[in-house]
């Protein structure tokens, strides 16, 4: 099971611990938003996916990056409407049909499946 503990800070930060890791949320500057850490979720899951791919596969790639980018819509609720992603595999030699593989592959990491499920979550106060 995957668990996160985010603490509200006495200023407009939160700190966020994972496991093995923390992070500040902050939409003052002090660390990265809560849309930005959603949208790199998205982007780091597709990352890992890619690596998987390519091990898998047995093909060699070195640097690449991905973006993901939103906006808010202008109705309510507030939200996404749309993400869009791209990625740059940063010139590596690759055939359309290994292009759409990839692309088919990196579609099914587990937090772009869960957008597509649309998830009900269940809030609560204690």
């Amino acid at each position: 099971m995957y668990r996160v503990e985010v603490t509200g800070n006495p200023d407009s930060s939160f700190k966020v611990k994972s496991a093995d890791y923390e992070f500040i949320i902050d939409l003052k500057g002090k660390g990265i938003s809560p849309p930005d850490t959603f949208l790199a979720s998205l982007a780091g899951c597709m990352g890992v996916y890619i690596r998987k791919y390519c091990e898998g596969s047995g093909l060699a790639l070195g640097d690449f990056r991905i973006t993901a980018e939103a906006e808010f819509c202008k109705d309510k609720p507030m939200g996404f409407k749309e993400i869009n992603v791209s990625v740059d595999l940063k010139g590596a030699q690759l055939d359309e049909r290994r292009k759409d593989a990839i692309l088919e592959f990196i579609k099914n990491c587990p937090i772009h499946n869960t957008l597509k499920i649309n998830p009900s979550i269940d809030v609560k106060i204690i």
